[in-house]
């Protein structure tokens, strides 16, 4: 990887030990730019206190609050710390859904940073602005005035590449990564493991990785889990990771819809949850299911870390079809794709692959193989590009 030495800032709303993909991700993007050469510093909310264990990366977890005290707090920090290259990672639930930190350097008066300017966005949704600001183009402007006012605007995924391009043609994808390596503890046993979350050594074992909230679909695990049952499958389900993340306090709500509906079928003793854990356990995770089942509502996408890992590590996936075309995901060969809210559909679809081992060792090693083309070295080249194509 060649490039100059920089001194980079990322910004960003949560920081291991924070619970949240964008935190994951940015520990990741920030190890393998410190091992390309560059300077990293994380500055992070007050609720991240990482070990330091990172060589080149520094981590500042000085922000109490991402409202419009951060832009005095912001200032002061660049003047102080002086960063060649100001890399915000954009998430708007992880800043709290306040717009100050769209419009720090839209403002009128500010100070633009002598640092190259970068925003990343791992999603388009819009933040919250006063009571009764109901007028969707308003909130649609504060996530657009940030894509506009940086020197590089980078997207994740195609759906929001495209939408993002209608406000600025030059915007760049670089697409993420797993956060979660295929490394499963070195005494790795099928048999041990999953009798460690009291899983029967002969079901067929579904899993499901990720937060939870409504955009995945994780009343439907309840469904499916239900009418597999039905069908004589003696199937159990291992949700793998925390079940709500640091950001978004809806999630706690829907966690309590999808536990009453895994009750009300009676399958309680059927969902096996590991909570938080650590990367190995979860790649362990990974190793023990037969099936990665992602039902996410608005689609499958290179955006969703959960998806990244179930990739990597091999796994016959069944998912949602996505809202762009992605030429590499082809149902029957890289995943086995379904409507969302079909429950039948996604059944059927499960069971294909249950009952197929050629099926399913078909799209385990398509995956794995999609899955190389996103790997971090890679991922961290792009980023540097990017600085320097700005720089020109």
């Amino acid at each position: 990887m060649v490039s100059n030495a920089r001194r980079i800032l990322f910004i960003t709303g949560e920081y291991p030990p924070m619970q949240g993909g964008v935190a994951d991700y940015t520990r990741a993007l920030a190890r393998a730019l410190a091992a390309a050469g560059q300077e990293v510093g994380i500055l992070t909310s007050a609720q991240a206190a990482p070990p330091p264990d990172d060589p080149g990366i520094r981590v500042f977890p000085h922000i109490e609050s991402w409202g419009w005290g951060l832009w005095d707090a912001l200032d002061a920090f660049m003047a102080d710390w002086q960063p060649d290259v100001v890399h915000i990672q954009y998430q708007t639930a992880a800043f709290a859904m306040h717009p100050a930190l769209n419009l720090w350097a839209w403002r009128p008066w500010s100070q633009r940073p002598r640092a190259l300017t970068a925003v990343t966005f791992h999603d388009l949704l819009v933040p919250y602005l006063f009571p009764k600001a109901h007028w969707l183009g308003l909130r649609r402007w504060v996530v657009h005035t940030l894509a506009r006012t940086f020197d590089i605007a980078i997207a994740t995924n195609p759906e929001d590449t495209a939408q993002l391009r209608a406000q600025r043609p030059d915007v760049v994808e670089i697409p993420i990564g797993s956060n979660i390596p295929d490394a499963p503890p070195a005494d790795f046993e099928r048999g041990a493991w999953r009798a460690r979350w009291g899983v029967p050594a002969d079901a067929a074992l579904l899993c499901y990785f990720g937060f939870l909230n409504a955009s995945k679909g994780g009343e439907m695990l309840a469904d499916v889990l239900g009418e597999l049952v039905d069908r004589g499958q003696n199937a159990h389900l291992l949700m793998i990771g925390g079940r709500v993340g640091a950001s978004d306090p809806t999630n706690y709500a829907y966690l309590q819809k999808v536990e009453a509906r895994i009750a009300a079928r009676g399958l309680t003793k059927r969902v096996h949850w590991t909570d938080h854990i650590s990367g190995e356990q979860v790649s362990a995770a990974f190793h023990i299911s037969d099936i990665c089942l992602l039902p996410y509502q608005d689609g499958a996408s290179y955006r969703r870390g959960s998806f990244m890992a179930a990739l990597a590590h091999g796994m016959a996936i069944v998912t949602t079809p996505p809202q762009a075309p992605y030429p590499d995901l082809v149902s029957g060969e890289t995943l086995l794709f379904a409507p969302p809210d079909d429950a039948r559909a996604m059944t059927n679809a499960v069971e294909r692959i249950l009952l197929n081992g050629k099926l399913r060792q078909r799209l385990s090693e398509n995956a794995r193989a999609l899955s190389r083309k996103f790997g971090w070295d890679a991922i961290a080249a792009a980023h540097l590009r990017a600085y320097d194509e700005a720089e020109r």
